[in-house]
């Protein structure tokens, strides 16, 4: 196991569960840059956490000591962030999503191939325990043959949220809740289920926010392996919730509410795993403890030493922005949209 040194780029809302992640793994990691340019957030970050603040990110890329980044800036700005840091040879560990548009993402995941790095997303609900252990049942075929997967994503955002400049802004997130909430749990679908093949379906601004981009989608769906559902995502669901993944097989269900699995099968056996700590849902979307972003590190840390690649490496996360994308286009066009689930 190699003791790293270790860059945080961006101190912004995004930080705090990624830099107590790097407290826990002080045995791994060495801190000794924590970049922004913004005074007071270097001010503010210097107060609750012991990393060496700087205003250079050119500083970072230089210094050949340093060896993997948390790149945890806004949408936009991931790509040329990322180019700089990947030509340097330095793996990444990226803040979702990939960049604001499926074009951007895929340059940055080829620059990271091109200079041969890692390049981890923080797309964590895939760590969660229940959610390991769904996994573990579905690659077994425990359920059966899976006839259906349903997603709900029950959020709430309130108007002051979407007032901060950028929030919500195609520019700056690349979208709404899809692209900057949904994303999560869609990823976590997804890699539970398989890929989706066609979408139908709206995705809108509803009259509970003033905001550029959509609030509120829902689809039908149709996955490769022939199962059907529906997605519906918003943050306009006061006073939120956990997001909700319901499975239906020949042999039984099985539903992933936020951190606790329920499974019954129709042999009468049944399984439940409680809720781990959790949060998010509601008006403050950083209210989770950092358990998990903590296993995305160990992760993507674990994938540099053994030369293997991150559980979620941006070509990974690729698929859940075509299905973002989908589920956009159908909300346009008003009719079914192929995804696009080519490499």
């Amino acid at each position: 196991m190699t003791r790293r040194r270790v860059a945080l780029v961006g101190l912004g809302m995004a930080v705090t569960p990624h830099a107590k992640s790097l407290v826990d793994l002080k045995d791994r990691v060495d801190v000794v840059y924590a970049m922004s340019p913004s005074e007071k957030r270097r001010a503010q970050f210097a107060t609750r956490f012991p990393f060496p603040p700087t205003d250079s990110l050119e500083r970072i890329i230089q210094d050949n000591s340093v060896s993997a980044v948390g790149v945890l800036t806004p949408p936009n700005t991931h790509l040329e962030i990322v180019e700089k840091l990947v030509k340097s040879g330095k793996h990444v560990l990226l803040e979702k999503p990939l960049d604001v548009t499926t074009a951007r993402s895929q340059a940055l995941a080829a620059a990271g191939r091109a200079a041969g790095v890692k390049i981890a997303v923080c797309l964590q609900h895939r760590f969660r325990a229940a959610a390991e252990r769904l996994g573990a049942i579905l690659a077994e075929g425990g359920l059966g043959k899976i006839v259906s997967c349903s997603t709900r994503i029950p959020l709430w955002r309130t108007q002051g949220y979407y007032d901060e400049p950028g929030r919500g802004v195609k520019a700056r997130d690349g979208g709404g809740v899809l692209i900057t909430q949904g994303i999560h749990t869609l990823d976590l679908m997804l890699s539970l289920a398989g890929p989706v093949e066609e979408v139908c379906g709206y995705a809108v601004t509803s009259a509970v926010h003033r905001m550029e981009t959509e609030d509120l989608a829902c689809a039908a769906v149709r996955f490769k392996n022939g199962a059907v559902g529906t997605i519906e995502a918003t943050t306009a669901a006061y006073p939120g919730g956990e997001a909700l993944i319901h499975f239906i097989g020949t042999k039984g269900t099985a539903s992933l509410a936020g951190t606790a699995l329920s499974v019954r099968w129709q042999d009468g056996r049944r399984e439940d795993l409680p809720a781990e700590s959790s949060g998010g849902g509601g008006a403050d979307p950083m209210a989770f403890p950092h358990d998990h972003h903590l296993a995305v590190w160990r992760d993507f840390l674990d994938a540099v030493d053994h030369n293997r690649e991150p559980r979620v490496s941006a070509r990974e996360a690729l698929k859940v922005h075509r299905l973002i994308d989908a589920m956009l286009e159908a909300g346009d066009a008003g009719g079914k949209v192929k995804v696009a689930n080519s490499e």
